[in-house]
């Protein structure tokens, strides 16, 4: 049941989430963060789990020279910051892309839910292991795969190769964004995507990108 304390465009964003996932939000504190805000840093001491209500966040680590790496976004209806059950330090940082809302719930309220819910903690396992599958994937590819190589493996990524008969409409993506998720320069991806474009494979836009067929394994 949704606590009235909550105001209505609250209980609204806390009806949409599963069964299982909402009550652990009534457990928490809920936060609005504007764009561009940064939620967690990489490396902090950090006790909270966090339920996106609204809005959509990117997770990503910076090296010593100030070069980032994104390993995803996550979308309203999940959470994120759960990898201090270890009892580590927060393994990446995350930033809202959008204006968000966040529930954010404290280790002794998400103990409260494991004990009220256990069968939440297959639910965060679960979620443990895809994120540790995807980290290594990201790690795999970055020592695997040249530049180029990861580029096509990002942008097949998001609904599979495309063909001429069914081609593909990336929105919302920017040659930073992709230099993020890759770990290269801003440059050197728009010169590939530039290449490609020549080539007919992609058709470029603003903040958009259309894979017209299956891009070269090799360039």
């Amino acid at each position: 049941m949704i606590t009235p304390s909550l105001s209505a465009a609250h209980e609204k964003l806390v009806a949409a989430l599963n069964p299982g996932l909402r009550s652990l939000a009534l457990r928490g504190t809920l936060r609005n963060y504007r764009k561009n805000s940064i939620i967690i840093n990489e490396g902090e001491i950090g006790d909270s789990l966090f339920v996106l209500l609204d809005g959509k966040v990117r997770v990503f680590a910076t090296d010593a020279d100030g070069r980032e790496l994104t390993y995803g976004e996550i979308s309203a209806g999940n959470y994120f910051a759960e990898m201090w059950l270890d009892g580590g330090p927060r393994s990446a940082s995350v930033m809202t892309l959008e204006p968000c809302t966040c529930s954010i719930v404290s280790r002794e309220a998400l103990r409260e839910h494991l004990t009220a819910e256990p069968e939440f903690a297959l639910d965060l396992v679960a979620q443990v292991i895809r994120r540790a599958r995807a980290a290594t994937e990201t790690a795999r590819n970055m020592a695997l795969l040249d530049v180029y190589g990861r580029l096509v493996a990002t942008l097949e990524s998001y609904e599979g190769p495309a063909s001429a008969e069914a081609p593909i409409l990336l929105q919302d993506l920017t040659h930073q964004a992709l230099a993020s998720r890759v770990g290269a320069s801003r440059e050197m991806v728009s010169r590939l995507l530039k290449d490609l474009e020549k080539g007919g494979y992609i058709e470029l836009g603003v903040k958009r990108i259309t894979l017209k067929k299956k891009l070269p394994a090799r360039w």
